[in-house]
């Protein structure tokens, strides 16, 4: 049914459009997501190819993501807005969630790698004092093994040679750790 002119005035006015709200997006909010996307894109760049690997990513951008591993100065910034360009027609929540856990995977294994350094310096420089310490920590931690490295790195330390002995301690800790 199509309307008169004269009919405009008498009707109220058709609620088919009104379900179908318009958002309007602003220049600015255009050109900040995009510039995100390219952050999002060099983080991926940036990352090795163990990491990239789990990212979900398709062909077309991990092909995109690898030439610009290769490519240096004005062509990578080029090849980065095309990667940003790539992400837009992508769902890139999924991309961002493997980001976050890769990174957050890294901070946890750097908090631990302090914490075992602390608790090495600790044994060297404290000694028997501080071995009750690590072996509530691990006990399945040998006692023998550990108090033998400790000597040796105290005998390092004061003759002043190369910390050997140190830095088995370091490795001895991070295994019972399992890191």
């Amino acid at each position: 049914m199509t309307k008169q002119p004269d009919d405009w005035l008498d009707d109220e006015p058709d609620n088919e459009d009104d379900d179908d709200e318009i958002i309007w997006v602003s220049k600015s909010e255009i050109k900040r997501d995009a510039e995100e996307l390219k952050r999002l894109g060099a983080e991926l760049v940036d990352l090795s190819k163990n990491s990239l690997d789990k990212i979900p990513l398709d062909e077309e951008l991990r092909d995109a993501i690898e030439l610009a591993q290769k490519i240096k100065k004005e062509g990578r910034r080029r090849q980065l807005q095309l990667i940003g360009k790539l992400l837009r027609s992508r769902e890139e929540d999924p991309i961002r969630q493997a980001l976050d856990k890769l990174k957050n995977r890294h901070n946890q294994q750097v908090a631990l790698f302090h914490k075992l350094e602390m608790l090495r310096d600790r044994l060297v420089a404290e000694g028997d004092d501080a071995m009750s310490e690590v072996l509530d920590l691990y006990p399945n931690a040998d006692r023998q093994q550990l108090r033998q490295l400790i000597r040796n790195a105290q005998k390092e330390k004061e003759a002043s040679k190369p910390p050997k002995a140190y830095r088995q301690i370091f490795q001895y800790l991070r295994e019972l750790a399992g890191a």
